[in-house]
């Protein structure tokens, strides 16, 4: 498939539009909504879209979900934990709905996209409406008309693998936005759903991209996510053959205080792109790099392309480069046959590089992938006593690489009040770690400096800077 064939029409586009206008008209539309929303930072960032399509529609947001008209659920099928509860909360809003009659229920997102999972849905949950994939969010329009005006069930589920420009978007801060720049995997780890839920890989294009960039810029944005499920191979399939590193270089020179990105995969990883990183003016010194396992058959079964050592190297090089970087991984203990000694390889690897934070899991086999057919799916007491002695090492490690802080100064992005005092705030710092300091609700959306006096848990405190509003 062509970047022409991959990008939706303008004129599906403007059809949408008309269907827009179509549901704001209807006498009978909902007047408000609330999105819930599961999963990854893409997930998040297509809620975003969601928002801003029925607001064009009329209606305004609900902080509670049982007080809202119209309740969509934007599924996520990564982890089997995720799927049941997406499922749980939409079974509790059937006796919400016997209160309500006119609710409209929806659900979305990559749970739907799994093969038949849609047409289940609305079978087993009869009072759910509307079920559609990712493949087509942009025709909500066309499809909540459809569902409104027909009043019976609405499936709606593409193999397609599309980009969707110019969709509105009600950003859930200000001070801080997402940009997605590629969707879609083609890496097929074994154990992961994405690629048959996301689709293959698909880049958007660079200008396009800068763009977008330049208006959250002048919106007063301070700081940009950039989104993909492996950014590192932004490009693949675009005219002038562009790289992630180049478009991230561009994006630098826009003047947005603070950009991040993820997720990266190490094998993708560019001494290009560490460059880029360590010459940039905006560029935050984090990095998140999932590591997945430490034992090398382990990560041939997993299929991820990379050894132990390659991933070392890679860390290596990115310290060397930016020294003090924040890094941050991923990690699978349990995948099926694992042995003891290749879960001590893992531990291992842990000790070595000591991550600033690690988000684990045990592993979960989701229907289609080929790891849900291997043999030798570890016994759940085993996979408990795995998953505590990491979490305990991962916990122990990050107390000592987190008191390099200390002393430090350090700009954190105000995102609000501390959850422990109303005269103090909360952020994240230039690695990603969150900073607690003295401050008032003025201070939210403003980047801050501060000194890093204290480690509290995962968590670090600093006193203001006096003027230290950056």
């Amino acid at each position: 498939m062509d970047r022409g064939e991959m990008t939706v029409p303008q004129e599906e586009m403007a059809r949408q539009a008309e269907f827009a206008a179509m549901v704001r008209a209807l006498p009978h539309r909902p007047g408000s909504y609330h999105v819930v929303t599961y999963g990854c930072q893409m997930n998040a960032h297509d809620s975003e879209k969601i928002a801003g399509m029925l607001e064009e529609m009329g209606m305004v947001a609900s902080e509670k979900r049982e007080d809202a008209d119209f309740v969509i659920f934007n599924t996520c099928c990564v982890r089997e934990n995720a799927e049941r509860r997406a499922l749980g909360n939409v079974t509790w809003l059937k006796e919400v709905r016997k209160q309500k009659p006119d609710m409209v229920i929806a659900v979305c997102g990559c749970m739907i996209q799994e093969p038949g999972m849609a047409e289940t849905i609305l079978k087993k949950y009869k009072f759910v409406d509307l079920a559609f994939g990712t493949a087509n969010l942009h025709k909500l329009p066309e499809m909540l008309y459809e569902t409104l005006n027909a009043g019976k069930q609405t499936v709606n589920v593409e193999d397609r693998d599309v980009i969707a420009e110019g969709l509105p978007v009600r950003r859930l801060r200000q001070d801080a936005a997402y940009l997605t720049v590629m969707y879609g995997c083609d890496n097929f780890c074994s154990y992961c759903i994405v690629p048959y839920v996301r689709g293959r890989e698909r880049s958007r294009d660079p200008e396009t991209i800068l763009r977008e960039a330049e208006e959250l810029a002048a919106s007063g944005v301070k700081e940009i996510m950039l989104l993909g499920q492996n950014v590192n191979s932004y490009g693949k399939g675009l005219p002038g053959n562009p790289t992630f590193a180049g478009l991230l270089e561009k994006l630098d020179g826009i003047g947005i205080p603070r950009i991040r990105f993820m997720t990266s995969h190490p094998k993708d990883l560019s001494d290009d792109l560490i460059d880029v990183m360590a010459k940039g003016k905006h560029i935050l010194p984090q990095f998140h790099l999932p590591v997945q396992s430490g034992n090398n058959e382990i990560l041939k079964k997993m299929n991820r392309h990379y050894t132990r050592e390659q991933y070392l190297d890679r860390v290596s090089r990115l310290r060397s480069a930016i020294p003090g970087i924040g890094l941050s991984t991923d990690i699978i203990i349990s995948f099926p046959g694992e042995t003891e000694a290749q879960f001590e390889d893992t531990m291992s690897l842990v000790r070595e590089v000591k991550f600033d934070s690690a988000f684990t899991f045990i592993y979960s086999p989701r229907t289609g992938t080929k790891a849900a057919e291997m043999e030798g799916i570890i016994p759940d007491e085993v996979s408990t006593e795995r998953i505590q002695r990491l979490i305990s090492l991962q916990e122990q490690l990050q107390q000592e690489t987190l008191k390099r802080f200390i002393g430090q100064e350090e700009e954190i992005l105000v995102e609000g009040l501390s959850r422990r005092s109303r005269l103090a705030v909360s952020g994240k710092g230039r690695h990603a770690v969150s900073v607690t300091v003295e401050g008032t609700e003025q201070d939210i959306g403003q980047i801050m400096k501060c000194r890093i006096t204290n480690l509290k848990n995962n968590t670090l405190a600093g006193e203001r800077i006096p003027g230290g509003k950056a």
